[in-house]
């Protein structure tokens, strides 16, 4: 058994196909597919049911690919050990990030990081929170930048910043008028939202309940909604109905467009956080993607600085 046997298992099982798991690996198919052969011949299990157009992985399968995973990582460490004067700050940074952050903060955060780490590369992965934790846990990525709620087992989150929400209305909308909006006057405005899956989506719901309850009544077939910020605003400014859009997303000329009014004090927010491995073992890149974030001057927000 190797290591190189471990990682074309991890592939196969995750790829669910012997030509992609290969291509993935950067062998043929058939040298892949041998090993992993002998690998099953020489633990006496079959680790793939190859009956059906998608490989599925054996419930023994299952238990063995997560082991091996594992057994990949503390391989990964022990080389970090064993070369602890490397420069962590050197070679690609994997980065996920949540759609309605990444748009924002990726132009003044790659600015930064030249600043600090400018030989470490970012690598990036814009995706849903579930999409984005699978490929952390599978050691796909070094780091996420998501939003809160976000518990998961094997993972440490950092707080980045608190970012507070503003409600986004027409050109003429009575709105305009006030000098600050509540959650309960949106219950009973057109409130374009985001599509399900999209976690800002449910986070402007649990700020506004009377609003979330509205949503459920009506049911998604009678919601407007948009697939990113970008068409949300669009379509506020065609005057389909108003929306919340978090601080970082609002720019200088936005007022051209749609008006913008602050929440009444205390205003909904969310809070963003950097969520890494337990177990990660470049924590100096992760301190410098960190000190990035914190120094992108992103406007009107809550820094948690150190």
């Amino acid at each position: 058994m190797t290591l190189t046997e471990l990682r074309y298992i991890v592939a196969v099982a995750q790829e669910r196909h012997f030509g992609r798991a290969a291509q993935r690996c950067f062998v043929s198919q058939p040298t892949l597919s041998i090993a992993i052969k002998k690998l099953e011949e020489e633990l006496a299990v079959s680790l793939f049911d190859r009956s059906s157009n998608e490989v599925i992985t054996t419930d023994a399968g299952e238990r063995i690919v997560a082991q091996a995973r594992k057994v990949i990582e503390e391989a990964e460490l022990i080389k970090h050990l064993a070369n602890e004067e490397q420069n962590e700050l050197e070679g690609a940074f994997k980065l996920g990030l949540i759609f309605t952050i990444a748009p924002y903060l990726l132009p003044k955060l790659i600015l930064a990081l030249r600043q600090t780490a400018p030989k470490m590369p970012l690598m990036l992965e814009e995706n849903y929170t579930q999409s984005l934790t699978n490929l952390l846990k599978r050691g796909d990525l070094d780091a996420l930048v998501v939003a809160e709620p976000f518990q998961e087992t094997g993972i440490i989150t950092e707080p980045l910043y608190d970012e507070p929400f503003f409600v986004i209305v027409p050109k003429g909308h009575p709105f305009e008028e006030m000098d600050s909006a509540n959650v309960e006057q949106l219950a009973k405005e057109q409130v374009l939202l985001l599509t399900e899956g999209n976690c800002m989506r449910d986070q402007v719901l649990d700020s506004c309940t009377e609003l979330a309850s509205k949503q459920k009544i009506l049911g998604l077939t009678n919601t407007l909604q948009g697939s990113s910020i970008n068409t949300i605003r669009h379509m506020v400014a065609s005057g389909l109905g108003i929306s919340v859009l978090p601080a970082t997303a609002l720019t200088e000329n936005d007022h051209l467009w749609f008006s913008i009014i602050p929440f009444e004090h205390p205003a909904p927010t969310r809070r963003v956080v950097l969520a890494y491995r337990r177990n990660f073992v470049r924590p100096k890149a992760l301190v410098a993607i960190r000190h990035a974030i914190l120094a992108s001057q992103l406007v009107g927000l809550t820094l948690f600085n150190d």
